[in-house]
């Protein structure tokens, strides 16, 4: 099966482009920030220096993992279930469901392999520009240096393949059998989530106003909010349509198109209700702490610095691997809807009604995703503002929103709108043809 995935990736390399550009991306990621382990382990690194550099290898670290992990599951399972044919027919000519599975795989991990040999260059350059900053803003000595060793390439490495390994196991086991059991795992984890964001979102108020871990409860209690909506993704979107009175043909189309493929669209969803999520919490509470201690006439300690520094690094690396998620999930997705487009101008559709179709369909996800994210980041942000400055929500809370909604409605529609009209230059009766 290794031969058979390797001939595959040669036979269709662009089918592996999205999941190259994850793959390649995470690594980058997390070999400039574990580097911050090599260059704290250095003979001579004095204790504070050492303190910020770990805390920021560890932290984004983590974030770094979890976001490689849905980086490349989201793209692996459009791959995975735009090959359904192609499995049907290895399945029909005798391979069993373990030989598909190991075939998925091995090009999961050949291609993770690759991204992760291609990141090593440029995490090396992210690691030395990520120093520099922590020593222009005082948090490390001028005199500590870049260190690139064992700790950022084998943990790139290591992660990166499995995750790549992971994600393909898991796309491939709920295309060839298994989904239903797969269904109510996800919802069990999608409560306890739940649930563990209401108890770390509760736990706020026992802190007081001056604790230094005060953001802390808040901001986890809200990724755990969210990561809770993202589990609950198709669900949360088929109660939506349900309610929507959407009018016209290209209102009743995207409804129908939504009903229809809510499952394949899960991943969209949850990319937008973390990126909502995650970047109006983490940004609001920042501000509010940033206006708290200049209005106290304090100047912010070296921890204050370092969790700013966190905060604003962390939202960095979830809105682009957010928007590289929604690019490669919406033009995969959109990009295999030829022949759809096609039948429905033979049935009598203008490229300006099907333009219309898709573009209701990009504005339901997002609102979608932007309401459930919104929901999140407020149940962290209002108990943060209550202890912090006695306020229930702050007002720099707009603002905020107002830029990650606009990101989010940016990618969301505009890769949509962008590759349905690059799918309908190709001639309807071909692209029936040729996708059939």
């Amino acid at each position: 099966m290794f031969v058979l995935a390797m001939r595959s990736i040669r036979q269709r390399p662009g089918r592996f482009l999205a999941t190259l550009l994850s793959a390649f991306l995470g690594a980058v990621i997390i070999m400039t920030f574990n580097s911050m382990h090599d260059t704290a382990g250095q003979p001579g690194v004095d204790p504070v220096s050492a303190e910020t550099l770990s805390t920021a290898a560890g932290v984004v670290g983590g974030y770094g993992t979890l976001l490689v992990f849905f980086a490349i599951a989201s793209t692996l399972t459009v791959n995975v279930r735009q090959r359904a044919a192609e499995m049907e027919l290895l399945r029909c000519s005798g391979a069993t469901p373990a030989q598909i599975k190991r075939m998925v795989v091995g090009e999961a991990v050949v291609v993770a392999l690759v991204g992760a040999a291609l990141a090593a260059g440029p995490a090396m350059l992210g690691g030395r520009a990520l120093l520099d900053m922590f020593r222009d803003s005082g948090q490390v000595a001028r005199s500590v240096d870049h260190s690139f060793g064992p700790v950022a390439s084998q943990s790139g490495a290591g992660i990166t393949l499995l995750a790549a390994a992971g994600a393909a196991f898991l796309a491939v086991r709920r295309a060839t059998g298994g989904g239903r059991r797969r269904g109510r795992a996800r919802t069990v984890l999608a409560y306890a989530a739940l649930v563990a964001g209401a108890m770390s979102v509760t736990s706020t108020f026992v802190f007081s106003a001056t604790d230094a871990a005060l953001m802390a409860p808040p901001a986890y209690g809200a990724i755990l909010l969210s990561v809770g909506c993202a589990l609950m993704a198709p669900r949360l979107l088929a109660g939506v349509l349900d309610r929507l009175p959407l009018g016209g043909a290209s209102g009743w189309l995207a409804v129908r198109n939504l009903r229809e493929r809510a499952g394949q669209l899960a991943g969209i969803l949850m990319s937008l209700i973390l990126f909502t999520a995650v970047g109006t919490a983490t940004l609001t509470m920042q501000a509010v702490e940033s206006d708290a201690v200049a209005a106290s006439g304090a100047v912010k300690s070296v921890d204050a610095k370092n969790l700013e520094t966190l905060n604003f690094t962390v939202v960095g690396i979830i809105v682009v691997f957010v928007c590289v998620m929604l690019v490669n999930s919406l033009y995969a997705a959109t990009t295999y809807r030829e022949r759809e487009f096609g039948q429905q101008r033979l049935a009598g559709a203008t490229p300006g009604q099907v333009l219309g179709v898709v573009a209701a369909e990009g504005l339901v996800l997002t609102v979608t995703g932007v309401c459930f994210g919104t929901l999140a980041a407020l149940a962290g942000i209002v108990p943060f503002t209550v202890v912090r400055t006695d306020a229930v929500l702050p007002g720099q809370a707009f603002g905020v929103w107002l830029a990650v909604v606009a990101v989010a409605a940016a990618v969301t529609l505009g890769t949509g709108l962008a590759t349905a009209r690059r799918v309908l230059r190709t001639p309807a009766v071909r692209a029936v043809a040729s996708a059939a």
